[in-house]
């Protein structure tokens, strides 16, 4: 335990409700233990590190000044969210933040009334503080009471139209609600865009919160000394472009900017807006994401997401990598086919590094496009790119393009633009969870009129996928890789050119035939070296296409097999149902071909490695090989010979 924080205060604190009894000199103390405690924490598990430190003094003060879990205080996104749960019961198990049977890194329901409303995806955190101030009106129960809602958002978060929508809205219903705009210049990459401008312009024209309130005629809502000197201020601030309109002309109040690590501006303040607000208030705070910690402060991601570290020296302990990333291979192979083509041009929601067009965007940044958090523009800037004669590549992740969906169906695939969706994260991610897996887009993609789905078996096949698509100008198209390393193949010097709707054989044999789409194809190897040693020689097919199918190869497999199996990443719904579909319409099921299909199972998977998520799910080598057995009838067999 010597490695631990030394925490006198915060060792005080069970529940937010005990921070009452400290004066504001020891809720600052508090908070600065708080800090440490988050640091060592996240040294041990990894995990979002700079956004948690960044909210450090806000979380304190807020869990200080209001009734929590009777009031709900809403964070977006929910990565920022590792001090709030330190301080609401749950220091105990914050060393098991992302690990299976453990803490989710993000807010989660099921996990504590204190996280009144799951997050992981950003920017509805405004709309989920509006639905619970309208239902306290309404007379909503809950089991914890229903008092104030406060929604706390990040600069990045603001820059997509979900978070313009509730304020439109919350404008117009005038019901009782705060939001904080955490402001720190730094969501996952530096945020782009108009309003990342704005609020930097509201930092430099007028930072007293006082004034400000006092120029936009908020006086009332400022404690009793600052009211005299508001007031004279107010004419002198009159011509100013002073930065509240734009939250003003939608409805809220504005307070700000405040320093969001200064508990002498945040707590009097807070305490003000609670007994004073009547309809929808903004408070705007300033503060640094890693703030604290010098070597997340330093990163250029500002220590965003870390591995386990060495909290003296910041230095992350990453395993060796044996291979490329998909992500990496990705975005070398992009550039690649871009230096050859002028048209090839980038578009990505916010994601340059995770999705690995930050490799792109150095070498060609007029061709790249960040839109900010804002996957439904993305996708329909991508179609109008295609329309115009570029050829647009859309690098998002799998559980983030979802957010995209209805701009995919009609912006994109009713019109037939070749825009091509690169789905990084597909299948199971780990520690992230289920809010991050990418299980749904082989079934939300190929049940689309005209488009091409593609799933790489290994970075190899990746290479070649990315070729493929830069030729595609036929419709949409679209391929999906997962997280992490590749499996060790070669890499060729230049992707080549796939036919579109063929797979390839990998094995022949008899009996059994395993049609794998995706990367479970290293399970089904390894499977099929296990069969082996029991006399059976399972033919293997990565199938490459989930639509259009391979007819051909899926048929000579059926009328050669007693059983075939696909394999899949993905949710129910999605490949072995289009080849179940096939088979039926071609009555191959009434000569009695044994058919199974192995998906994602009918449930959300919780954080835990990989591996360990994937034996859930039933799609390991050891259950593929069960698989074959059982539909061989060889355990049966077994089984009645015992």
């Amino acid at each position: 335990m010597s490695d631990r924080p030394n925490t006198p205060l915060l060792d005080l604190v069970s529940r937010p409700a005990d921070l009452k009894q400290f004066s504001d000199a020891q809720l600052r103390q508090v908070a600065d233990e708080l800090r440490a405690e988050t640091i060592s924490a996240v040294s041990v598990t990894g995990g979002h590190l700079g956004a948690g430190l960044g909210v450090v003094e806000l979380t304190t003060a807020l869990h200080a000044v209001f009734d929590t879990p009777r009031d709900k205080i809403i964070w977006d996104v929910g990565h920022q969210c590792y001090p709030h749960k330190i301080l609401t019961e749950r220091r105990d198990r914050i060393r098991t933040l992302r690990m299976k049977d453990g803490l989710s890194g993000f807010t989660k329901r099921s996990e504590s009334p204190y996280d009144p409303f799951g997050a992981a995806h950003s920017s509805t955190s405004i709309s989920a503080a509006l639905g619970f101030s309208v239902a306290r009106d309404l007379g909503g129960v809950t089991p914890e009471g229903l008092g104030d809602a406060i929604a706390v958002i990040g600069d990045g978060s603001m820059s997509a139209g979900m978070a313009f929508e509730a304020m439109n809205n919350a404008g117009h219903l005038k019901k009782r609600l705060i939001v904080i705009l955490n402001d720190n210049e730094m969501s996952i990459a530096p945020p782009v865009g108009a309003l990342s401008n704005y609020l930097s312009r509201i930092y430099a024209e007028a930072p007293f919160h006082d004034l400000k309130a006092a120029a936009k005629g908020a006086v009332s809502l400022l404690p009793e000394p600052f009211r005299e000197g508001a007031k004279r201020a107010k004419e002198m601030l009159k011509g100013m472009a002073v930065g509240g309109t734009l939250f003003e002309e939608l409805g809220f109040s504005y307070i700000g900017p405040l320093d969001g690590h200064d508990m002498d501006q945040l707590l009097p303040v807070l305490r003000t807006v609670k007994a004073r607000a009547t309809g929808p208030i903004l408070i705007h705070v300033l503060t640094k994401k890693g703030k604290g910690y010098a070597p997340a402060e330093q990163a250029r991601d500002k220590g965003h997401a870390t591995a386990k570290f060495d909290v003296v020296t910041g230095k992350q302990k990453k395993a060796p990598s044996n291979a490329p990333s998909y992500t990496s291979v990705f975005g070398n192979t992009l550039v690649d086919e871009a230096a050859r083509d002028d048209k090839i041009v980038a578009v990505t929601a916010a994601m340059p590094d995770g999705t690995g067009l930050n490799l792109f965007a150095e070498r060609y940044p007029s061709r790249c496009f960040d839109v900010a958090i804002a996957e439904q523009h993305g996708v329909t800037f991508a179609a109008a790119l295609a329309a115009g004669g570029m050829k647009p590549f859309c690098a998002m992740y799998s559980t983030f393009l979802q957010r995209g969906y209805d701009q995919v169906v009609h912006d994109v695939t009713i019109q037939r633009l070749p825009v091509r969706f690169a789905i990084d994260r597909a299948g199971l991610v780990g520690a992230d969870g289920a809010t991050h897996a990418g299980s749904f887009d082989i079934a939300y993609l190929a049940n689309l009129p005209g488009m091409t789905v593609m799933a790489a078996a290994d970075e190899a096949e990746l290479v070649h996928m990315v070729a493929t698509a830069a030729a595609h100008d036929d419709g949409p198209i679209a391929f999906r890789y997962p997280r992490g390393e590749g499996v060790g193949v070669d890499l060729p010097e230049r992707g080549e050119v796939l036919e579109i709707g063929k797979g390839r054989m990998i094995q022949k044999g008899a009996r059994v035939a395993l049609l794998s789409f995706g990367t479970r194809l290293a399970e089904v190897q390894k499977a099929a070296e296990a069969l082996s040693a029991r006399g059976i020689t399972p033919t293997i097919a990565d199938a490459r296409f989930a639509k259009p199918l391979d007819r051909d190869l899926i048929l000579d497999l059926a009328a050669n097999h007693e059983a075939l199996i696909t394999i899949e990443e993905g949710a129910i719904g999605g490949f072995g149902s289009h080849v179940a579909q096939l088979l039926a319409d071609e009555g191959v099921f009434d000569h009695g071909l044994k058919y199974r299909s192995m998906v994602l199972p009918d449930i959300f998977i919780d954080q835990a490695s990989p591996a360990d998520m994937y034996a859930v799910a039933g799609m390991n080598a050891e259950q593929i090989e069960a698989k074959v057995l059982s539909v061989l009838g060889v355990t049966t067999i077994g089984e009645k010979r015992a």
